[in-house]
């Protein structure tokens, strides 16, 4: 019975070893066919999807309840649904923000933003560590701070003399 835990017999091995090649083919081949955009990290939809695979592939190695072929199919629905929203994403507006939302601003010209920040759970020593992070002593030096979709900070420089200006299609202080 103890012996189980450890070592289960030969062919659940072989199994592993002959599904495990066999799907991680069938992954590498549908992921070069869907392109470069499939396990990109340009949002969190994007990274759903790269765990959901992941996850898959995991299942299908270790499962002996799932065969290749279901495993494989489930390659190509998620690989296949990332496409139409992506595709959709880039020709319609609505898409796009619906799956990915828009970038934020959080501080502008010398001002925390307060209802951005509550609104995107941030907080301030979380702006001024990117701030850090973007090699500026302070949040004086920055002009502004964009919490952006994939959930990173933007953080632009303030030039002195330089009044800075909002960056085309991030919510801005006049959206609070």
């Amino acid at each position: 019975m103890l012996e189980d835990v450890f070592f289960d017999g030969w062919a659940g091995l072989a199994r592993t070893l002959v599904v495990g090649v066999m799907a991680y083919v069938v992954l590498i081949v549908f992921l070069r066919i869907s392109g470069k955009r499939t396990l990109s990290k340009m949002n969190a939809f994007d990274l759903i999807v790269t765990v959901a695979l992941g996850s898959t592939l995991a299942t299908v190695l270790l499962s002996k309840d799932v065969a290749l072929a279901e495993g494989a199919l489930a390659f190509a629905v998620l690989i296949g649904l990332q496409f139409i929203v992506t595709w959709s994403s880039v020709r319609a507006r609505w898409v796009r923000r619906l799956v990915t939302g828009e970038p934020r601003l959080l501080y502008y010209q010398g001002r925390l933003l307060p209802q951005a920040l509550l609104g995107a759970r941030v907080t301030v020593d979380e702006i001024e560590a990117a701030v850090r992070s973007s090699g500026m002593a302070n949040l004086a030096q920055a002009a502004s701070v964009i919490l952006e979709t994939d959930g990173s900070f933007s953080v632009i420089k303030r030039q002195d003399g330089q009044i800075a200006t909002v960056p085309v299609g991030v919510a801005g202080p006049q959206d609070e």
